[in-house]
């Protein structure tokens, strides 16, 4: 018999048509989404958790400026980029997640660290990124998550006099869902929410 494993990842949710994305939009996207299925993968392979995969894939969209998740995350009303992320193990069904954070490069990593090394399953805001630091993650200024599309799409919001967010505007969450070698799921899933969302 032999052993197999599989990996689902997702780089958006809402509303993405090819007319509103350029060639080189659609091909960065689509190289970011190779990326994150190949450092999934390579876990997985190797023999690793689905925890650990699920982990690596959103990590690698949490980097690219393609996806709404970690550096391109949308921009909330007051112009910050507020970071939301959560983790999933099947073996014992625990679950680690954040919301608010500003200064972790990768909060997927701390939704891991919430889990692991706290005995909550939701750490939110300034606590959220105290703790983060506490537990030795990379943290990057806030400025790193900014991009000049995410604050045209919020400019573009506020000189309208909108009070809520366009749902053409919203790229999406990123997400992965693994199974491995020894039939254990997990899965992760990273977001910078809404273009002007509120608090």
């Amino acid at each position: 018999m032999s052993v197999s494993w599989s990996l689902v990842i997702h780089g958006g949710a809402g509303r993405i048509t090819r007319d509103v994305l350029t060639p080189e939009q659609d091909a960065g996207a689509r190289a970011g989404l190779d990326a994150a299925l190949t450092a999934g993968s390579a876990v997985l392979a190797e023999g690793g958790t689905a925890l650990d995969a699920v982990e690596a894939a959103v990590r690698v969209l949490e980097d690219d400026p393609h996806f709404n998740a970690g550096r391109g995350a949308c921009f909330t009303q007051e112009g910050r980029n507020e970071l939301d992320a959560a983790i999933m193990d099947g073996r014992d069904r625990r679950a680690g997640s954040v919301a608010g954070v500003t200064r972790t490069r990768n909060p997927v990593s701390l939704a891991r660290k919430v889990m692991t090394a706290s005995p909550h399953v939701l750490l939110a805001g300034s606590g959220a990124d105290r703790f983060s630091a506490e537990q030795g993650l990379e943290q990057v200024d806030p400025s790193w998550f900014h991009t000049d599309e995410r604050r045209r799409q919020l400019d573009e919001l506020l000189s309208a006099g909108a009070d809520a967010f366009d749902s053409d505007m919203k790229y999406g969450t990123v997400g992965a869902v693994a199974c491995d070698t020894q039939g254990h799921v997990a899965a992760a899933t990273s977001t910078g929410g809404v273009t002007g969302k509120r608090w």
